[in-house]
């Protein structure tokens, strides 16, 4: 590996440890950088290792400010998403699989901002309601309660964390949709891909991703992730929550733009 490719890996890996602790989103970025310097399905299970070591720092700070009922509902979906993607993955050749996740995060991003331009149109023309007849009018743009919703993005999530590392992307549509504040967000992202990264070890193991150089690799940047986790409590406490939606959803947006070119 060549003196810049390890510069583009180490940038990478401080990426995921700031992401874990901070703005989610960014994560699927460093997932592009590690493929362009490893196989890409190679890159995955090198990528999966670091994710899990910002995971565990991103539990033990915010653990407690998880939305357990989130939770609840996503998990049992993620499952078989995960063997879909661990499938998929056998079955289709590394370009295949970027396009198909770009794809798909490049349309969550789409809706989730369709979604968010309605909710303000909504909400103006009910603020001139009550100024033309002085009555109260209430605007529905609370959580969407569907079940079907949290089963969707949980399949979603575990497909796309298998296949590409990518589920951040799918859970900072969701969470943004449930509008969920900064802090619940982290907390709840950390337990969730702590629990889903864990359970993709295996299939990763079982589908031979784990291979000696990459290993030395990975453990080589653990420290790194370790600053960037760091770098991420002092960033989410200057950001509003307001700028922090539009970075993760940003963030979601490159990572799709990352994916489908790279």
């Amino acid at each position: 590996m060549t003196g810049w490719e390890l510069g583009l890996v180490g940038l990478a890996a401080l990426v995921i440890g700031i992401s874990k602790t901070s703005v989610g989103g960014f994560a699927a970025m460093a997932v592009a950088v590690f493929a362009t310097v490893l196989p890409a399905k190679e890159s995955t299970a090198a990528v999966l290792l670091l994710l899990i070591t910002g995971d565990v720092v991103g539990v033990a700070r915010y653990r407690r400010s998880a939305d357990w009922g989130l939770l609840r509902r996503l998990l049992p979906s993620v499952l078989p998403g995960v063997a879909l993607g661990a499938v998929f993955m056998w079955a289709v050749s590394d370009l295949a699989l970027r396009r198909t996740i770009g794809g798909l995060i490049a349309a969550m991003v789409l809706v989730q901002v369709w979604q968010r331009w309605r909710s303000r149109r909504v909400a103006e023309e009910a603020a001139e309601a009550r100024a033309e007849v002085g009555a109260e009018v209430g605007v529905a743009v609370g959580r969407a309660e569907h079940p079907l919703v949290a089963v969707a993005a949980g399949v979603a999530a575990g497909f796309t964390t298998m296949t590409a590392n990518a589920a951040g992307a799918v859970m900072t549509l969701y969470l943004l949709a449930m509008r969920v504040e900064k802090l619940r967000f982290i907390g709840t992202s950390a337990w969730f891909f702590l629990i889903v990264n864990v359970s993709k070890v295996p299939f990763s193991a079982g589908l031979g991703l784990f291979h000696p150089e990459s290993l030395r690799l990975v453990a080589a940047l653990v420290p790194v992730v370790l600053v960037g986790t760091g770098l991420g409590v002092l960033l989410i406490r200057r950001l509003s929550q307001v700028t922090f939606e539009r970075a993760a959803l940003a963030g979601s947006a490159v990572a799709a733009v990352a994916l489908l070119v790279r």
